[in-house]
């Protein structure tokens, strides 16, 4: 207490703030990045859980390197990325804009469409699988037979499995995306607004030239977020396709789930954490690009 005492305010401060920050930094040192640590350590040793270590050097990098599973897999990751984030960027976007310019009945449909961002991921798994089912229990399959279609096959086919699986994914996030371009709307200053209307701009050239540009910073956040989720995406595909995990022949099977089945099915915790540092550096470099090309003037 001496010591405290002799301190200046200035020093007290830095103390009082060393105090407060302790425990996030404890639980992030214990939470995030020891786990972290181990994990890339474990990735160059042979380890089935049970056993003790040994060293394997690179080994499981090349065995990850010359597996053909690991390339299909790396393949339908990307699809995700590659499709889920643009197409629910726009949903969202073109939800939220004409969302922000109805009054009647606004609250309540705001709230239908952040209700599936909160409910469970497995039972609206399930729900969507119960969608896909066929005649006479899918409800998508009925709706065509009813009109005379063929019946498609959505999680059995290697063509229509992952977009299937990919709707429910885009349509449970496409709430909290709403919700933040909503907040970025509402936060661009109507005098802009006001202004173009004076001089009798159309509202093509108000959206291009006044509401994307200032919407950036939001649609950087919701790119970036949006991406990491879709790279990481697993609950969906693991509960819709629970009789053949990762869809006829993995054509549905991403990174995550594959992280998961080696880990937990084939007890080889080595390889399992080279997957994982490989989609630890692939969630790092896609962060990285799109924050540098989207925050680019």
């Amino acid at each position: 207490m001496t010591l405290y005492r002799n301190l200046t305010i200035k020093q007290k401060q830095i103390v009082w703030a060393w105090a407060f920050l302790a425990l996030p930094v404890l639980f992030y040192t214990i939470i995030r990045f020891y786990p972290t640590g181990t994990a890339f350590v474990i990735s160059f040793q042979n380890w089935n859980l049970l056993g003790s270590r040994t060293w394997a050097g690179l080994e499981n990098y090349r065995e990850l390197w010359n597996d053909p599973v690991f390339w299909k897999v790396f393949k339908n990751t990307f699809a995700y990325l590659l499709i889920g984030t643009p197409v629910s960027l726009v949903l969202s976007f073109i939800i939220a804009y004409h969302l922000d310019k109805l009054r009647f009945m606004h609250s309540f449909l705001r709230m239908l469409y952040f209700l599936p961002f909160m409910t469970s991921a497995v039972a609206m798994a399930w729900v969507w699988r119960w969608f896909y089912q066929g005649v006479p229990i899918g409800l998508f399959n009925n709706i065509l037979a009813s009109f005379g279609i063929a019946q498609i096959e959505f999680l059995n086919s290697t063509t229509n499995a992952l977009p299937a699986v990919l709707a429910p994914a885009i349509w449970a996030g496409l709430g909290f995306q709403v919700i933040i371009f909503m907040a970025g709307l509402r936060a661009i200053p109507t005098s802009y607004y006001e202004a173009a209307k004076i001089d009798g701009v159309g509202w093509a050239t108000v959206l291009t030239q006044i509401t994307l540009p200032l919407l950036k910073p939001t649609m950087v956040f919701i790119v970036v977020f949006s991406s990491i989720g879709f790279l990481r995406i697993f609950d969906h595909v693991f509960n819709m396709t629970t009789n053949n995990p990762g869809g006829p022949l993995n054509a549905t099977k991403p990174l995550v789930l594959m992280i998961y089945d080696t880990a937990f099915n084939g007890f080889n915790m080595g390889y399992a954490a080279a997957q994982t540092v490989v989609l630890f550096t692939i969630l790092l470099v896609v962060s990285l690009i799109q924050l540098r090309l989207l925050r680019s003037e």
